[in-house]
């Protein structure tokens, strides 16, 4: 059973943001952590909302990493799984639905031919598929089932950002030395 309430956490939240729609502005930000420079194949990120946690990432086998530590698409692919996940648990837990199982898997395309310059191939990921599986015990029909799903697929913050594009700036620096 759920441990949580949603609706009682959220509630100074929702008034907050209600009161003072600027405090519903946020920025996300990760950074380099510190690591060994002389190694090519490994990096490691830190979030800035949990500076005591880091992600390690390295290259992906199939363009000479190691295949030791998650690629950045490997991370990329968790954060979708990661948030259709929490989101999907949050409305469940919202809604008064117990879940008794909850599954989710998410898959990609990827020709690393571009990455390695060898040709007109694409550069990223070609096709993302994301399949999340719920059962919901005295739920014979699936109805409540596929409300739970139609709301957190509404909700998922990664998948929405991934669907609609948003604009992503670039910028590279030398500093001397």
């Amino acid at each position: 059973m759920v441990k949580i309430n949603i609706r009682d956490r959220q509630a100074p939240i929702r008034e907050r943001y209600k009161n003072d729609p600027e405090s519903s502005r946020i920025q996300l930000r990760v950074r380099s952590g510190n690591s060994d420079l002389g190694d090519p194949l490994h990096c490691v990120v830190v979030p800035d909302a949990a500076s005591s946690i880091s992600w390690q990432s390295g290259a992906h086998s199939a363009v000479g990493g190691e295949g030791d530590v998650p690629c950045s698409g490997d991370l990329l692919l968790g954060a979708l799984a990661a948030c259709q996940e929490t989101t999907l648990r949050m409305v469940a837990a919202n809604m008064g639905i117990e879940l008794t199982s909850l599954e989710v898997v998410v898959e990609a395309d990827w020709d690393p031919r571009g990455t390695l310059a060898m040709g007109d191939y694409p550069i990223g990921l070609t096709a993302i598929r994301c399949r999340t599986t719920v059962r919901v015990p005295a739920d014979l029909h699936g109805e409540r089932s596929e409300r739970l799903l139609r709301s957190a697929e509404k909700y998922c913050v990664v998948l929405n950002t991934l669907r609609r594009g948003v604009p992503v700036e670039s910028s590279f620096a030398v500093e001397p030395a």
